[in-house]
This record gives C-alpha cells, structure tokens and sequence, in this order.
C-alpha cells in the first residue's frame, strides 16, 4: 500500500496520514484544535506535536476557545510549566489570543468553518502531485488567508502554517496520486 512518504517514518504518523490528514474538517472546535497545534509546530517536527497533541487537549481544555479566550496569567504559567506540551510562551500566549479572535469570527460568521471554508470557495483544492518534492510550501490562497487571519488578531498564522492547516482540514488535498488516499479522499469529497 503506497502512502505519502512523509507519513512511514513512525506508526503515529502512519495513523494520523490514514485516518486525519486531508480530510475534510467543518467542526469549529476541530478547526481550533488544528489552528493551535500548527502554530505551536512553527521551527519543529509535525511527530513532535503528534506526540504532545494528547497532552495538549487535556492542557489546553480539550481546546474549548470559549474557556481558553478566559485564561490568565496564571493559568498560562501553569501551562509554561507543562512538559507535556511545547513550553514557549509566544506560542502560549498565542493560543489565548488566537481563542479570542476565534470567537470574533464566529460571532461574525456564525461558525469559524463558514469563515475559513471561503477561502476555497467551500470545496476542497484537489492537487495532482506526483511526488512529495512537488508539493509547495504556501500558496496564493494561504498567503491571503494568512494576511486576513493577522489582520484579525491572529498570531503563528504566517503563509506556510496556513497552508499545513489547509493540508490537514482537507481544504486541500495534497496526497500524492499513488497514495491510497489521494483517492480515497477523492471520491468520498465528490459523491
């Protein structure tokens, strides 16, 4: 069975390729989760956040933004002190910041899915990549998602984090054309 070769380095990665990765996400708690997480990967390895995404839903109030626009400072020392999770404080401030401009959205929007889906016009962007080599970094549509997230309070939401968050909400679907779930995906997002 072909996957993506980013995903047979670990049976973690094996399982989040197979059963997360590309998948169309339209629950906004989902979507928050997904938007934390990339930024707290900026400058580390995505099995690194794999490991620690556990820990971080427990951390974090199973990512609850409502609950998390509300933490203190004390609350975010007690997170600094957390092993479990990725212990910089830009990027655990961000999640309390991120969690309040959330909310924004959503009373603005009436979901964050409705917001973050128009970006691509509602449907997922089917790729044809042939080879991982191929798939780029950012994209116009991350580049302007991300300055329309910045303009809106955002933080960690830069062009390439965008655009691995588009990857893993299945906003776009950048399996190669050999992996099994390139189709798979495919066909279930076209019926």
């Amino acid at each position: 069975m072909n996957r993506c070769i980013w995903a047979q380095s670990s049976l973690l990665e094996q399982n989040y390729h197979d059963l997360e990765w590309g998948v169309p996400v339209h629950d906004d708690r989902l979507l928050f989760e997904f938007l934390i997480l990339e930024g707290a990967q900026a400058g580390l390895s995505w099995i690194t956040i794999l490991k620690k995404r556990d820990a971080y839903r427990l951390a974090f109030d199973h990512f609850d933004a409502e609950k998390i626009a509300n933490y203190n400072d004390d609350k975010i020392a007690e997170l600094l002190a957390n092993a479990g999770i990725v212990r910089n404080r830009l990027k655990v401030q961000s999640a309390v910041i991120n969690a309040r401009a959330f909310l924004a959205v959503q009373q603005e929007f009436g979901s964050f899915s409705d917001y973050i889906w128009q970006f691509v016009e509602g449907r997922s962007v089917v790729n044809t990549w042939g080879k991982h080599a191929e798939i780029p970094a950012s994209t116009p549509v991350s580049v302007r998602m991300s300055k329309d997230l910045l303009k809106r309070g955002f933080k960690f939401v830069g062009p390439t984090i965008c655009y691995a968050f588009m990857q893993a909400t299945g906003m776009v679907n950048d399996h190669v054309t050999d992996c099994f779930r390139y189709v798979e995906i495919t066909t279930n997002n076209h019926e």
